[in-house]
Order: structure tokens, then sequence, then C-alpha cells
């Protein structure tokens, strides 16, 4: 059942609260300017700052299908109003360490109490802390629509603007492969405020396919795939072994991430000098990513 909060004066939003998500997504059709709302905590960053003035609101906290994650076919299908403090536990980060790592890097008790890993993903800050761990994870976006439609998108595609939500569509779920192997979630703040990431690395193995999956966040209006640094270092690692690298071999994937993502040329392959800001920050997503490496395979 649909409860509607009242409308106290001309400048309050108008406020549904749906029971389920087709519920949800029949309240967005038939309000197409309305916004959905979980956690709030970007929401009312954007409200508080004059950003955005939304004339309705969908509030998706009643919603019990979507808070807690289940186990399909090899992979997680999480609930898009998961909160960052639930997926910090210890049960989830058995499951999927580098997002709970994430989870618990989010920022302050108050944000990760609220804040959602739908939000993240619709939000799509750049300085997210969950979407590079799921663009490494590959993961991909359950959407429901209007009449009980579902598809498939994958999350790089929404973050990179390749494909976009439909009128009255809605993140339900985020199906994530259970990889069962290192991962390592690294993020630095420098001084943008509690938790907010100035760069970010998520690095994933993958044995099965004998592969390292890398993703950089913070540095880019999406996270980024290192792929030639990806299947480089996959090619130096003893898969049947120790997997061990040599400190030197660390050191050069990192370089090789950073240099891939913060390119010290023009696109015609001129060379520039970057200025000093940037320059430190390149040097700070090397560290992280040789970091992270050498913590997933040790």
């Amino acid at each position: 059942m649909t409860t509607h909060a009242p409308q106290s004066a001309q400048t309050t939003p108008s406020v549904t609260l749906p029971v389920s998500l087709d519920e949800a997504v029949a309240a967005l059709s038939a309000m197409p300017a309305a916004v959905p709302v979980a956690g709030g905590t970007d929401l009312m960053a954007a409200v508080n700052s004059g950003q955005l003035r939304p004339a309705a609101l969908v509030g998706l906290g009643r919603i019990s299908e979507i808070r807690g994650w289940q186990y399909q076919d090899g992979h997680a299908l999480l609930g898009t109003t998961l909160t960052h403090a639930r997926m910090g536990r210890p049960d989830f980060a058995a499951l999927i360490p580098a997002l709970a790592a994430a989870a618990r890097a989010a920022g302050p008790p108050t944000i990760r109490n609220a804040g959602t890993l739908g939000g993240n993903i619709a939000t799509a800050d750049p300085a997210g802390d969950s979407l590079p761990v799921l663009a490494a994870l590959e993961a991909t976006l359950i959407i429901a629509g209007p009449g009980g439609a579902r598809r498939e998108l994958p999350v790089s595609h929404l973050l990179a603007g390749m494909e976009m939500l439909r009128a009255g569509e809605l993140i339900g779920y985020v199906r994530v492969p259970l990889l069962h192997a290192p991962q390592v979630f690294l993020k630095a703040t420098g001084r943008t405020g509690p938790g907010h990431s100035t760069a970010s690395v998520c690095v994933v193995l993958d044995p099965a396919r004998r592969g390292v999956r890398c993703a950089v966040g913070a540095v880019a209006p999406m996270p980024l795939r290192p792929l030639d640094a990806e299947g480089w270092v996959a090619s130096l690692i003893d898969w049947d072994a120790e997997r061990a690298l040599a400190p030197e071999a660390l050191t050069a994937f990192g370089e090789y991430v950073a240099a891939a993502c913060i390119p010290d040329q023009a696109p015609d392959g001129t060379p520039h000098e970057l200025p000093p800001a940037v320059l430190h920050l390149r040097r700070t997503v090397a560290v992280l990513a040789r970091r992270a490496l050498g913590r997933a395979l040790s």
C-alpha cells in the first residue's frame, strides 16, 4: 500500500512512501519530476546548497525487498537500499571484502548509517567509494521499469553515460560476481574532508581467468580501468604457485596504472608537464595501486 505525506506548504515537496519496488516505479512513472530517496545524504546536501528543489519525493525506506541481499547463480544480488554501515559488517565482508572496506571508509557514522549503495550509484559522485569496487568486480544493475519490467545494465555503462535510466525506471538491485578470491580497496583522503576520496583504487584477483582487475576512482568523472596494466601484471603472476611478485614489479604496476589514468602527454602523444597538484595525485594513485596489488597477492 502506498501512503502519501501531507503537503504543508507550497515549498514542501509531496512525499510518496511505496512498500514495493513496483509501487515505487509506478509512483515515479506517475510523477516524472519526482526524485527517489533512501538515505538522503547526497540529496539533502544538494537541497541545502540550493542545487536541487524537488517537487516530489518517492521514499524507498519502506521497501523491504531491496534492504538486504541474496545468492543467485554464483552472484550476490544486493538491494540498493543497503546502507554502508550494513555492508561494513563482518558477514558482508566475508562475501565481498572490497565493497565492505569501501563501505567502512565512506565517512563518519552518520553518513554510513544513512547512505546507501543505490544512492552512491545514482548520484555517481566521482569520489563515491563503492564505484571503483563495482567497476573492478564488473557488477551489473537490475533496473526495474513500468509494468514489472526488468533489464540488466553494466554499472560501468551507467557511470560512463553510455546508457541512462529511462523514464519511470529505478535501480533495484546490484548483481556482483562472487569470486572467492583476494580483493583490496584503498583510498587517500588528503584535506578534502572526513572520508572524501582524492583517489581510490580497487584491485581484484580473478584466479579462474588468471586475471587482475583494477579500477581507479575519484580522479575522473567515472572509475577508470587500466586494462593494459591489468593484462601486463597478470602475465607476470605464477597462478599455480605462490602468486608473488618482486617489489620492482609491484612498483612498475603502480606507475603503469597511474600513467594510464593520469597521462603526462596530450592525446596526440605530445609530452607536457603536469602541474604539481596533478603530479602529486598521480604519485598517490601509483602508491595505492602498488599497495593494493601487494596486499591482494599476499
